[in-house]
């Protein structure tokens, strides 16, 4: 896969994505069960395109910062707070900075994650 040229270059950025940008790389994907590949580093906003196998899981964690996930393939549940959340192609679901959350896809999933990673030093 080609490398993707990241961050921003003024202060609009247009990105139209080819179908090797667009690509999960299959063999990581059948060993781990999920995939991932980042569309934008800019600061402290991440976009990342990922994909969970059938059976594929993404363990709990959290950031701290807000993150969204749009679900551009397939089926996906996102466990957090005590719920689940069962999301499907167009579904949008807003994190919390903070919240820990984990992911679960029994078919299999490709969704759109976007992070944004707060300076801990700024909440003081």
């Amino acid at each position: 896969m080609s490398s993707l040229h990241r961050t921003l270059d003024g202060e609009v950025l247009i990105h139209h994505l080819d179908r090797d940008e667009l690509t999960i790389d299959p063999a990581l994907l059948a060993r781990t069960g999920r995939s991932s590949r980042t569309l934008i580093k800019e600061g402290a906003l991440r976009v990342v395109i990922m994909a969970l196998a059938a059976d594929g899981e993404l363990p709990g964690h959290r950031t701290n910062g807000p993150v969204t996930i749009h679900v551009l393939e397939g089926h996906v549940r996102f466990r957090a707070l005590g719920g689940e959340y069962a999301l499907a192609t167009g579904d949008v679901l807003a994190f919390a900075a903070g919240v820990e959350h984990s992911a679960y896809s029994d078919s299999g999933s490709v969704f759109l994650l976007t992070v944004v990673h707060l300076d801990p030093a700024a909440a003081d």
